[in-house]
């Protein structure tokens, strides 16, 4: 429909370890019931692009959080963000994220508010120098750092198990490009 927006929605931590399993072909019916259209899934890990007319961000998280808690039985987080609002963030990258450079390892964490990037900072600390690089844009962080390194991080462990850890949602910057091109 013309009216109609693209969205990317982002499960935080399903099919991960074995952990919150679920098929993305059940996902994808459990979207088509909340009467979205174009429904899409990438990959095994809870990124979803669809369209509809609403255009409330936290309101479609939290439909989705409703669904997937009612039809999976598993309570996760959700970050929902339009088309738009995904490629102005993509053309916000330093020049540091996301080339080819198989050395580093680009990831763009996305922040569920309300926590914002002061918060993350805070519970988190500064990136270690030489090792690990981190640039916020809008609700957004661009983070990259050396692969064979990644434990010496300070971003790596703490971003998993920090006390907001939570109220994030990571993904590579192969995978938001694609789920961009797709919205």
């Amino acid at each position: 429909m013309e009216d109609e927006k693209r969205f990317a929605a982002f499960l935080r931590g399903i099919n991960v370890s074995g952990k919150n399993k679920i098929p993305m072909a059940d996902l994808k019916k459990g979207f088509e019931k909340l009467g979205v259209g174009g429904v899409k899934t990438y990959l095994n890990s809870g990124n979803v692009v669809f369209s509809c007319k609403e255009g409330d961000t936290g309101r479609l998280a939290g439909q989705i959080e409703e669904m997937v808690q009612d039809e999976f039985g598993v309570n996760v987080p959700v970050f929902v963000i339009s088309g738009e609002e995904l490629e102005d963030i993509l053309q916000h990258a330093p020049d540091w994220w996301g080339d080819e450079n198989q050395d580093i390892y680009d990831n763009l964490i996305f922040i569920l508010p309300p926590l914002t990037f002061t918060d993350v900072l805070r519970e988190i600390g500064e990136p270690k120098e030489g090792l690990e690089r981190v640039m916020d844009y809008k609700n957004a962080v661009f983070w990259s750092f050396v692969r064979k390194d990644y434990q010496k991080t300070n971003w790596w462990s703490k971003t998993a198990s920090s006390g907001i850890a939570g109220r994030l949602t990571i993904r590579t910057a192969n995978t938001v490009r694609r789920i961009d091109g797709a919205c």
